[in-house]
């Protein structure tokens, strides 16, 4: 009988310890589900748009006064071009499991359509489309006086990276994605860096402890190796600089001077520290307001018509110009591993004659085109992103491109 007490006791014990640790962890563990199955076919739509809700985060309230674009609806061509076969716009944004899709012509919106539970009012994760946004406040902070140079060093400002990967180097070399920092970016291998990083941040873990953590692989300024921790530093540098969280500093900085309709949210390590990297969320409509702030080199005109240099003129275009060989556009240039150019923080496409953009994995992408002043913003939980045989990303710019081409030939455009 005192056997029995004492085994039931045990089990009871157990199971006493197992539901406070559920308690405990519920919220770690409930991050890590969604990590683990954010990319799910069958999760990844609504994982997109919910993504604040499953890990920290915190908020940027919209503007006390905002801004509303003119709507003028149009249809999109039916079909673009590549590599001389003709595609159907219709099945691309399908295929691309398209969720969002506006066209802004001349500050009008010609284009705006939803699937797959996006909507007007709703937040999507911007995964690197976030990068732009930084890059803008470090202009911002630049010209405020907070950031003296961007030549100057990441560690004078973040001294927990010295003896780091990032010791010694440029506010510059960083913003061009040209560290010299080694880092794995592969979405599809499991243990890359950035799937590392991902875990880490779903249990919560200090983003600052882990972009500590990485070392040297090259010479800093001489190779341009796409490393979205570069991001984070920079986002470490901003919040020193400044003495504020980077939601407070956008928030005061863009959010409200552009009048953003709606409020967004900023994904955050259990110690406040914004995901630099990736961690927005927000609206299709205030994605495009970025653009068309950046089509007009950083000035902002108000529904009254009151103009202000939101960002300075002279960083806008620093920002979209490849100042270096190892940053200009190629097939096959040895000091870069990408096709595409670069600037700061803003991908410069192959072929591209006045064109610049934000781009996040899955499909995400604000394309500007400052002669046709055009911007095209797209959401997207594209799947099948990692297979690289469907050459996503240049389909996506002969698509922007005939869409631009259509909207600049008014006979082409009908109601």
């Amino acid at each position: 009988m005192i056997k029995r007490l004492s085994l039931k006791g045990v089990g009871l014990g157990f199971l006493i310890v197992l539901i406070v640790l559920l308690v405990v962890y519920q919220k770690n563990l409930t991050r890590l589900y969604t990590a683990v199955t954010l990319y799910d076919k069958d999760k990844i739509a609504n994982n997109f748009l919910t993504m604040y809700e499953s890990f920290n985060a915190t908020v940027i309230p919209a503007s006390s006064a905002p801004f509303q674009f003119p709507e003028e609806p149009k249809s999109l061509p039916e079909e673009f071009d590549y590599e001389n076969q003709s595609m159907s716009i219709t099945a691309f944004l399908d295929d691309t499991q398209t969720t969002g899709l506006l066209v802004l012509k001349d500050g009008i919106i010609v284009f705006e359509n939803y699937w797959l539970g996006h909507a007007r009012d709703k937040q999507h994760i911007s995964f690197s489309v976030a990068k732009s946004f930084v890059s803008a406040l470090m202009g911002i902070a630049i010209a405020e006086g907070f950031v003296t140079s961007i030549e100057q060093a990441v560690t004078d400002y973040v001294p927990e990276l010295v003896g780091s990967g990032y010791a010694g180097v440029s506010i510059k070399d960083v913003l061009q994605m040209s560290s010299g920092v080694g880092f794995n970016e592969d979405y599809g291998d499991f243990n890359s860096d950035i799937n590392r990083f991902s875990r880490a941040t779903a249990f919560g873990t200090s983003l600052d402890d882990f972009s500590a953590s990485l070392v040297r692989e090259r010479e800093p300024g001489t190779y341009h190796h796409y490393v979205s921790i570069d991001t984070q530093v920079l986002g470490m540098v901003l919040t020193r600089a400044t003495g504020k969280r980077l939601t407070d500093y956008l928030s005061e900085k863009i959010w409200q001077p552009l009048g953003m309709e709606h409020q967004a949210f900023w994904l955050a390590d259990d110690n406040g520290m914004e995901l630099a990297l990736g961690g927005l969320n927000v609206s299709l409509r205030d994605y495009a307001k970025l653009g068309w702030l950046y089509l007009n080199q950083g000035k902002w005109t108000d529904k009254q018509g009151n103009a202000q240099q939101v960002v300075p003129k002279q960083w806008v275009i620093d920002s979209i110009t490849a100042d270096a060989p190892h940053l200009i556009a190629g097939e096959n240039n040895p000091a870069s591993s990408s096709s595409f150019g670069y600037g700061y923080q803003w991908w410069l496409p192959l072929g591209a004659e006045d064109e610049f953009a934000a781009q996040g994995i899955y499909d995400q992408y604000i394309y500007i085109d400052p002669d046709q002043k055009l911007v095209i913003v797209k959401n997207s939980a594209n799947y099948r992103f990692t297979d690289k045989s469907f050459n996503w990303k240049a389909k996506h710019y002969a698509m922007f491109r005939a869409i631009s081409e259509h909207f600049s030939n008014k006979q082409n455009i009908v109601q």
